[in-house]
């Protein structure tokens, strides 16, 4: 046989392996790094991966594959997000200046997360708008600012996965949950007890945001005049509410709202699932709520849905493959 022939058998002889041993490794990562995760000694990471898993509509076969329902209630059970009332004495009273501008900020978190600050100085310029074709299906945040006339927008209330029993997982925003409240009209409520309390966000008549839980009754009482139904309330009366943990619902994009004492609305929108900006968790939230002088403050919907629109086009990066999301509501701010 010449040379040149044994050389390159040799040469495809090393090639085989080589892939054959590729492949393996492969396989053999795949099936042991879900049982180093789940059952190995990475606490941390194993929590972050099934609060993230367990708080979306169709990840959480990726904690229930491994574990069992017992074992995914006790880790999920090691966060604590206090319930406080936060009470008609306590919404923050102040002097509303009128000033039209509107702050923005880029915050980073080194590799785990980017994000985005908008501070409304006039709280009265804050309203919930909604889609055009809310029971049907919702509208994009961009879409519903430019309905609305307004100058910018996050995403505001949660939705099921369907906007009709034929379209399970489609998430078209079309089927909101909870209460859809606009310039003191209810535009969507499945909510039948007016006195059971849930995570409402709202605003008073007197622009100021009301937190956490609290029944239709209560809105009735505190003059509320926009809503949507989201939590869990992050602030209440300038003092954080996860006391241990990092709120259990593990990394994300992240969306939420507050409020200064002096009134100024604090818009929040972080960036995750990407290379580049992983998400946050709601602790992570919260802090930067707090360091931005917030008195009250609450979780929106988050992951795909988190939309940050000002000047005419989008700030943040969706993390949806296909853009932004159709969401059923928004806070937007008016010019």
């Amino acid at each position: 046989m010449k040379p040149n022939n044994r050389l390159r058998r040799k040469k495809k002889h090393k090639i085989k392996h080589f892939i054959l041993y590729l492949i393996f490794g492969l396989i053999f990562t795949g099936v042991t790094a879900p049982l180093i995760i789940f059952h190995g000694p990475f606490t941390n990471v194993e929590k972050t991966i099934v609060d993230a898993s367990m708080t979306t509509l169709s990840h959480q076969w990726i904690a229930k594959l491994f574990l069992s329902d017992a074992q995914i209630q006790k880790i999920r059970s090691q966060d604590t997000v206090q319930s406080v009332n936060q009470g008609n004495n306590n919404l923050i009273k102040f002097i509303n200046a009128h000033d039209n501008s509107i702050e923005r900020y880029n915050i980073s978190n080194g590799i785990k997360f980017t994000g985005y600050v908008l501070i409304v100085k006039d709280p009265t310029r804050v309203k919930v708008g909604y889609s055009n074709k809310l029971g049907t299906q919702g509208e994009l945040t961009s879409q519903i600012a430019q309905d609305n006339g307004a100058i910018a927008a996050i995403n505001a209330g949660g939705f099921s996965d369907s906007s009709s029993t034929s379209t399970k997982w489609t998430g078209t925003g079309g089927k909101p949950t909870g209460i859809i409240m606009s310039n003191g009209n209810i535009k969507f409520n499945n909510i039948k007890d007016y006195d059971k309390k849930v995570d409402i966000t709202a605003i008073t008549n007197k622009a100021q945001l009301l937190v956490g839980p609290h029944s239709l009754n209560d809105l009735k009482k505190l003059s509320v005049t926009n809503a949507v139904s989201f939590g869990p309330a992050l602030v209440i009366n300038g003092k954080g509410t996860i006391k241990s943990g990092d709120g259990g619902w593990g990394i994300a994009p992240r969306t939420a709202i507050g409020q200064r004492a002096d009134g100024a609305i604090i818009l929040l929108a972080i960036d995750g699932r990407t290379a580049k900006s992983l998400g946050a968790s709601l602790k992570d939230v919260q802090n930067i709520m707090l360091q931005y002088g917030a008195y009250n403050a609450s979780n929106l919907d988050g992951g795909s849905s988190t939309t940050m629109y000002n000047n005419g086009g989008l700030i943040n990066n969706p993390c949806d493959a296909l853009g932004e999301r159709a969401v059923p509501s928004a806070f937007i701010v008016n010019p």
